[in-house]
Protein backbone atom coordinates (compact mmCIF):
# COMPACT_ATOMS: atom_id res chain seq x y z
CA UNK A 1 0.00 0.00 0.00
CA UNK A 2 2.73 2.63 0.88
CA UNK A 3 4.92 1.46 -1.98
CA UNK A 4 1.91 2.20 -4.03
CA UNK A 5 1.01 5.65 -2.55
CA UNK A 6 4.88 6.33 -3.49
CA UNK A 7 4.85 5.78 -6.92
CA UNK A 8 1.48 7.89 -7.48
CA UNK A 9 3.10 10.80 -5.71
CA UNK A 10 6.10 10.25 -7.49
CA UNK A 11 4.07 10.16 -10.92
CA UNK A 12 2.44 13.63 -9.58
CA UNK A 13 5.64 15.02 -9.06
CA UNK A 14 7.02 14.26 -12.40
CA UNK A 15 3.88 14.96 -14.65
CA UNK A 16 4.24 18.85 -12.45
CA UNK A 17 7.67 19.06 -13.60
CA UNK A 18 6.95 18.29 -17.36
CA UNK A 19 4.29 21.19 -17.16
CA UNK A 20 5.88 23.76 -15.17
CA UNK A 21 7.35 26.28 -17.14
CA UNK A 22 10.08 27.36 -14.80
CA UNK A 23 11.78 23.94 -15.66
CA UNK A 24 10.67 23.25 -19.31
CA UNK A 25 10.39 25.26 -21.93
CA UNK A 26 6.86 26.07 -23.41
CA UNK A 27 8.32 28.10 -26.67
CA UNK A 28 11.13 29.08 -28.82
CA UNK A 29 12.00 32.62 -27.31
CA UNK A 30 14.14 33.41 -24.82
CA UNK A 31 12.32 33.81 -21.29
CA UNK A 32 11.49 36.76 -19.41
CA UNK A 33 14.49 39.22 -18.54
CA UNK A 34 15.58 38.39 -15.16
CA UNK A 35 14.66 41.00 -12.41
CA UNK A 36 12.24 42.32 -15.09
CA UNK A 37 10.91 44.64 -12.07
CA UNK A 38 14.23 46.37 -11.13
CA UNK A 39 14.63 46.91 -14.52
CA UNK A 40 12.19 48.24 -15.83
CA UNK A 41 11.45 50.79 -12.57
CA UNK A 42 15.50 51.94 -12.83
CA UNK A 43 15.02 52.45 -16.59
CA UNK A 44 12.07 54.88 -15.88
CA UNK A 45 13.71 56.70 -13.52
CA UNK A 46 16.59 57.18 -15.61
CA UNK A 47 14.83 58.53 -18.37
CA UNK A 48 12.46 61.16 -16.24
CA UNK A 49 15.78 62.04 -13.86
CA UNK A 50 18.67 61.29 -16.82
CA UNK A 51 17.69 61.02 -19.74
CA UNK A 52 14.56 63.14 -20.48
CA UNK A 53 13.51 65.16 -17.67
CA UNK A 54 11.12 67.51 -19.56
CA UNK A 55 8.96 65.09 -19.60
CA UNK A 56 7.89 66.05 -16.01
CA UNK A 57 7.61 63.84 -13.03
CA UNK A 58 6.22 60.11 -13.28
CA UNK A 59 4.90 57.71 -10.85
CA UNK A 60 7.62 54.60 -12.10
CA UNK A 61 6.06 51.90 -9.54
CA UNK A 62 2.49 52.52 -10.85
CA UNK A 63 4.42 52.83 -14.72
CA UNK A 64 5.28 49.34 -13.27
CA UNK A 65 2.08 48.00 -11.94
CA UNK A 66 -0.04 48.84 -14.78
CA UNK A 67 2.61 47.08 -17.47
CA UNK A 68 2.69 43.62 -15.27
CA UNK A 69 -1.08 43.63 -15.05
CA UNK A 70 -1.20 43.43 -18.87
CA UNK A 71 0.54 40.09 -19.01
CA UNK A 72 1.49 38.54 -15.67
CA UNK A 73 -0.26 35.17 -14.50
CA UNK A 74 -1.73 34.94 -18.35
CA UNK A 75 -1.83 32.86 -21.55
CA UNK A 76 1.10 34.36 -23.02
CA UNK A 77 -1.06 34.23 -26.52
CA UNK A 78 -3.92 36.05 -25.14
CA UNK A 79 -2.36 39.06 -24.70
CA UNK A 80 -3.68 42.30 -26.60
CA UNK A 81 -2.05 45.43 -27.71
CA UNK A 82 -5.60 47.24 -25.45
CA UNK A 83 -3.96 45.31 -22.39
CA UNK A 84 -1.48 48.10 -22.16
CA UNK A 85 -3.64 51.04 -22.41
CA UNK A 86 -3.29 51.96 -18.74
CA UNK A 87 0.38 51.44 -19.33
CA UNK A 88 0.53 54.20 -22.33
CA UNK A 89 -1.60 56.59 -20.93
CA UNK A 90 0.99 56.63 -17.52
CA UNK A 91 3.92 56.67 -19.53
CA UNK A 92 3.20 58.83 -22.96
CA UNK A 93 4.32 61.94 -23.53
CA UNK A 94 4.74 64.56 -26.12
CA UNK A 95 7.32 63.92 -29.19
CA UNK A 96 8.31 67.39 -30.16
CA UNK A 97 7.74 68.28 -33.89
CA UNK A 98 9.95 67.72 -36.20
CA UNK A 99 12.01 64.81 -34.08
CA UNK A 100 10.53 62.03 -35.00
CA UNK A 101 12.08 59.84 -37.00
CA UNK A 102 10.50 56.10 -37.92
CA UNK A 103 12.75 52.93 -39.33
CA UNK A 104 13.14 49.65 -40.57
CA UNK A 105 15.94 47.20 -40.66
CA UNK A 106 18.04 50.75 -38.99
CA UNK A 107 18.09 50.27 -35.32
CA UNK A 108 21.69 50.71 -34.42
CA UNK A 109 21.85 53.62 -37.00
CA UNK A 110 19.04 55.18 -36.06
CA UNK A 111 19.76 55.71 -32.31
CA UNK A 112 23.69 56.82 -33.01
CA UNK A 113 22.13 59.47 -35.27
CA UNK A 114 19.47 60.22 -32.43
CA UNK A 115 21.96 60.85 -29.93
CA UNK A 116 19.46 59.89 -27.17
CA UNK A 117 17.14 62.67 -27.86
CA UNK A 118 19.62 65.33 -28.23
CA UNK A 119 18.78 65.51 -32.32
CA UNK A 120 15.63 62.93 -32.82
CA UNK A 121 13.59 61.30 -30.93
CA UNK A 122 12.33 57.54 -32.15
CA UNK A 123 10.57 55.33 -30.76
CA UNK A 124 12.79 53.62 -28.47
CA UNK A 125 14.05 57.29 -27.20
CA UNK A 126 10.25 57.94 -25.86
CA UNK A 127 9.59 56.71 -22.31
CA UNK A 128 7.50 54.14 -23.47
CA UNK A 129 10.11 52.67 -26.01
CA UNK A 130 13.03 53.31 -23.63
CA UNK A 131 11.47 51.06 -21.01
CA UNK A 132 10.63 48.22 -23.26
CA UNK A 133 13.46 47.67 -25.21
CA UNK A 134 15.61 45.32 -26.14
CA UNK A 135 13.62 42.66 -22.99
CA UNK A 136 11.43 39.68 -23.44
CA UNK A 137 8.74 38.96 -20.64
CA UNK A 138 5.58 36.56 -20.39
CA UNK A 139 3.42 35.17 -17.79
CA UNK A 140 3.15 32.35 -16.00
CA UNK A 141 0.23 30.28 -14.32
CA UNK A 142 2.89 29.57 -11.18
CA UNK A 143 5.26 31.02 -9.06
CA UNK A 144 5.54 34.97 -9.33
CA UNK A 145 3.90 34.84 -12.71
CA UNK A 146 6.00 35.13 -14.87
CA UNK A 147 7.89 32.29 -17.37
CA UNK A 148 11.39 32.74 -17.18
CA UNK A 149 12.22 29.72 -19.48
CA UNK A 150 11.08 30.43 -22.50
CA UNK A 151 8.19 32.80 -24.26
CA UNK A 152 6.29 32.58 -27.45
CA UNK A 153 7.60 33.86 -30.66
CA UNK A 154 5.17 35.81 -32.98
CA UNK A 155 5.27 33.18 -35.50
CA UNK A 156 4.34 30.75 -32.52
CA UNK A 157 1.36 33.17 -31.62
CA UNK A 158 0.41 36.21 -32.77
CA UNK A 159 -1.17 37.81 -29.27
CA UNK A 160 2.01 37.75 -27.47
CA UNK A 161 3.12 39.83 -24.71
CA UNK A 162 5.83 41.58 -26.54
CA UNK A 163 4.33 41.86 -29.64
CA UNK A 164 1.04 43.34 -28.31
CA UNK A 165 3.47 45.87 -26.49
CA UNK A 166 5.50 47.43 -29.79
CA UNK A 167 2.15 47.18 -31.70
CA UNK A 168 0.28 49.81 -29.28
CA UNK A 169 3.52 51.47 -28.73
CA UNK A 170 3.98 51.84 -32.43
CA UNK A 171 0.30 53.20 -32.82
CA UNK A 172 0.87 55.63 -29.96
CA UNK A 173 4.17 57.13 -31.41
CA UNK A 174 3.32 57.55 -34.61
CA UNK A 175 -0.45 59.31 -33.90
CA UNK A 176 2.13 62.07 -31.81
CA UNK A 177 4.50 62.83 -34.35
CA UNK A 178 3.93 66.51 -36.02
CA UNK A 179 6.24 68.52 -38.59
CA UNK A 180 8.46 67.24 -40.55
CA UNK A 181 9.59 63.54 -39.49
CA UNK A 182 11.80 61.29 -40.90
CA UNK A 183 11.64 57.69 -41.83
CA UNK A 184 15.61 55.76 -42.24
CA UNK A 185 15.82 52.56 -44.63
CA UNK A 186 17.76 49.97 -45.65
CA UNK A 187 19.05 50.25 -49.02
CA UNK A 188 21.46 47.33 -48.49
CA UNK A 189 18.81 44.46 -47.76
CA UNK A 190 17.71 42.03 -49.89
CA UNK A 191 14.24 40.91 -48.51
CA UNK A 192 12.92 44.87 -49.08
CA UNK A 193 13.82 48.44 -47.84
CA UNK A 194 10.12 48.84 -46.82
CA UNK A 195 8.35 45.54 -46.13
CA UNK A 196 4.21 45.21 -46.46
CA UNK A 197 4.23 43.27 -43.20
CA UNK A 198 6.48 45.50 -41.14
CA UNK A 199 5.64 47.38 -38.26
CA UNK A 200 6.22 50.82 -40.12
CA UNK A 201 3.55 49.86 -42.81
CA UNK A 202 0.96 47.94 -40.39
CA UNK A 203 1.34 50.20 -37.35
CA UNK A 204 3.19 53.34 -38.05
CA UNK A 205 2.30 54.88 -41.20
CA UNK A 206 -1.67 54.22 -41.24
CA UNK A 207 -1.62 56.05 -37.45
CA UNK A 208 0.17 59.07 -38.89
CA UNK A 209 -2.12 62.50 -37.97
CA UNK A 210 -1.82 63.74 -41.86
CA UNK A 211 -2.87 67.24 -40.59
CA UNK A 212 0.27 67.27 -37.79
CA UNK A 213 2.52 65.81 -40.46
CA UNK A 214 4.28 69.07 -43.12
CA UNK A 215 6.33 66.65 -44.83
CA UNK A 216 8.09 62.80 -44.89
CA UNK A 217 11.63 62.96 -45.36
CA UNK A 218 12.88 59.60 -46.30
CA UNK A 219 16.37 58.45 -46.12
CA UNK A 220 17.53 55.03 -47.88
CA UNK A 221 20.74 54.11 -46.34
CA UNK A 222 23.68 51.91 -47.38
CA UNK A 223 25.62 50.28 -45.60
CA UNK A 224 29.17 51.22 -45.89
CA UNK A 225 30.89 48.93 -48.08
CA UNK A 226 27.19 46.61 -48.79
CA UNK A 227 25.55 46.72 -52.08
CA UNK A 228 23.28 49.39 -53.15
CA UNK A 229 19.79 46.64 -54.03
CA UNK A 230 17.69 49.93 -53.46
CA UNK A 231 17.18 53.41 -54.11
CA UNK A 232 14.56 56.40 -54.37
CA UNK A 233 12.05 55.10 -56.58
CA UNK A 234 13.04 51.93 -56.49
CA UNK A 235 11.16 48.60 -55.74
CA UNK A 236 9.73 48.86 -52.28
CA UNK A 237 11.12 52.21 -51.63
CA UNK A 238 8.98 53.68 -54.82
CA UNK A 239 6.17 51.86 -53.12
CA UNK A 240 6.04 53.64 -49.90
CA UNK A 241 6.35 56.81 -51.82
CA UNK A 242 3.46 56.20 -53.88
CA UNK A 243 1.11 55.21 -50.80
CA UNK A 244 2.49 58.34 -49.30
CA UNK A 245 1.32 60.61 -52.51
CA UNK A 246 -1.77 58.51 -52.75
CA UNK A 247 -2.10 59.36 -48.85
CA UNK A 248 -1.88 63.04 -49.47
CA UNK A 249 1.63 63.62 -47.71
CA UNK A 250 3.87 66.11 -49.03
CA UNK A 251 7.37 63.85 -49.07
CA UNK A 252 11.19 63.82 -50.39
CA UNK A 253 13.34 61.00 -50.35
CA UNK A 254 16.90 61.17 -50.46
CA UNK A 255 19.93 58.17 -50.91
CA UNK A 256 22.96 58.49 -47.97
CA UNK A 257 21.52 61.18 -46.45
CA UNK A 258 25.15 63.08 -45.83
CA UNK A 259 24.48 63.46 -41.81
CA UNK A 260 23.97 60.27 -41.43
CA UNK A 261 26.93 59.14 -43.83
CA UNK A 262 28.92 60.90 -42.05
CA UNK A 263 27.99 58.83 -39.03
CA UNK A 264 28.21 55.74 -40.83
CA UNK A 265 31.58 56.56 -42.28
CA UNK A 266 32.96 57.43 -38.74
CA UNK A 267 33.56 53.15 -37.79
CA UNK A 268 35.09 53.18 -41.97
CA UNK A 269 36.85 56.41 -42.35
CA UNK A 270 39.48 55.35 -44.95
CA UNK A 271 36.37 52.99 -47.23
CA UNK A 272 36.26 54.31 -50.85
CA UNK A 273 32.79 54.65 -50.54
CA UNK A 274 33.46 57.83 -47.31
CA UNK A 275 36.37 59.03 -49.25
CA UNK A 276 35.19 62.51 -50.36
CA UNK A 277 35.44 62.92 -53.75
CA UNK A 278 35.65 66.67 -53.93
CA UNK A 279 37.88 67.36 -51.13
CA UNK A 280 40.47 65.51 -53.01
CA UNK A 281 40.04 67.08 -56.11
CA UNK A 282 40.39 70.29 -54.21
CA UNK A 283 43.85 69.05 -53.31
CA UNK A 284 44.86 67.40 -56.91
CA UNK A 285 44.07 71.46 -58.59
CA UNK A 286 46.08 72.79 -55.58
CA UNK A 287 48.89 70.76 -55.78
CA UNK A 288 48.82 71.76 -59.61
CA UNK A 289 48.85 75.23 -58.88
CA UNK A 290 52.02 74.61 -56.81
CA UNK A 291 54.03 72.76 -59.49
CA UNK A 292 53.20 75.36 -61.92
CA UNK A 293 54.26 78.37 -60.05
CA UNK A 294 57.31 76.54 -59.03
CA UNK A 295 58.20 75.80 -62.58
CA UNK A 296 57.86 79.33 -63.51
CA UNK A 297 60.36 79.54 -61.33
CA UNK A 298 62.88 77.65 -62.69
CA UNK A 299 62.57 78.36 -65.86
Amino acid sequence: MFARLYFSILALALISRMVDPRVVRLWLGDGTTPNLQEVIIGRCYNYIRVVNPSIGERNCTAIWNAFREAFIYRNACSVLPSDYQTFIFLASHQVPPNKALFWEKTKRLVHRYSDTTRRMMPLGDTLIGWLGDDLTWCGSSSGDGLDYMSCPTTAECEHNPVESFWRIASTTYASLSSGVIQVMLNGSVSDGAYPENSFFAKFELPYLRKDNISEVQIWVMDEVGGPDVESCGTESVGVLQRILKEEGFNHTCTDNYRAVRILQCVDSPSHPACLCPSAASTLQLLDLHLLTILLSFLF
